[in-house]
């Protein structure tokens, strides 16, 4: 059992990256795969208490991997971050399983330094569902959720929950895409065919403008018509 589901996350980093040859390819040189190795182990030694060591397992795999991860995190089945460099992952953070995330990405708090002390022992990070994908240097912050089947684009800053099925992308992070269906993977959180709706919106309004200049003109005409004949 426990073979077949380290051959499971082998296949699912071979399935998501294109870059990924073999599965030896996997273990030896994808830094995704040995920072989860020692989380696992200090994420053990945490639930057992023994916080300092598993502490220490997770500095070492920070200082290793370029990863951080806190061994409190509750990280599920087929996490993948590809690249790796730069990504963060705090205390009281929630993944669920086949999550993809890219290199420079946050799920962090809001406020760490400002009263500390009020808010340990309390949920601060994001809990992400399952399937989605967080585009490189994305910041997600606060104790938001994350729907299943999420996209995040890159670069962006998520302040508040993402229903699932819905891309969101932006400074603040704002809807770009809803779709209905687990959609198949596609790297980096965003579809090359998702229109921003604000766009939308403005195309419609122009269209509206253009359409009560030609009725303005056309009742111009008419009046101006009516008169000749007078």
């Amino acid at each position: 059992m426990i073979f077949k589901n380290f051959l499971n996350e082998i296949d699912s980093i071979i399935e998501r990256d294109p870059a990924a040859g073999s599965r030896i390819g996997v273990v030896f040189l994808y830094p995704t795969f040995h920072v989860m190795f020692f989380y696992k182990i200090g994420n053990v030694f945490w639930r057992y208490n023994l916080k300092f060591f598993a502490r220490m397992i997770m500095y070492f795999a920070r200082f290793f991997t370029g990863i951080e991860i806190h061994p409190a995190a509750k990280i599920g089945k087929n996490f993948f971050m590809d690249h790796g460099i730069g990504i963060v992952i705090g205390e009281t953070t929630e993944i669920g399983e086949n999550v993809t995330i890219y290199q420079g990405v946050t799920l962090g708090g809001i406020m760490p330094s400002i009263e500390s002390k009020s808010q340990r022992n309390q949920k601060r990070h994001p809990t992400i569902g399952d399937n989605v994908i967080i585009g490189s240097g994305a910041q997600i912050l606060g104790a938001i959720k994350i729907g299943d089947n999420a996209r995040i684009g890159a670069n962006s800053v998520v302040s508040r929950d993402v229903p699932a099925n819905v891309t969101v992308a932006g400074v603040p992070a704002r809807e770009f895409a809803r779709s209905k269906k687990k959609e198949s993977f596609k790297a980096y959180g965003i579809s090359t065919n998702v229109s921003d709706p604000r766009e939308k919106i403005l195309v419609n309004l122009l269209k509206k403008v253009e359409n009560l200049e030609k009725k303005i003109k056309t009742l111009d005409n008419e009046k101006k018509n009516t008169k000749n004949k007078n």
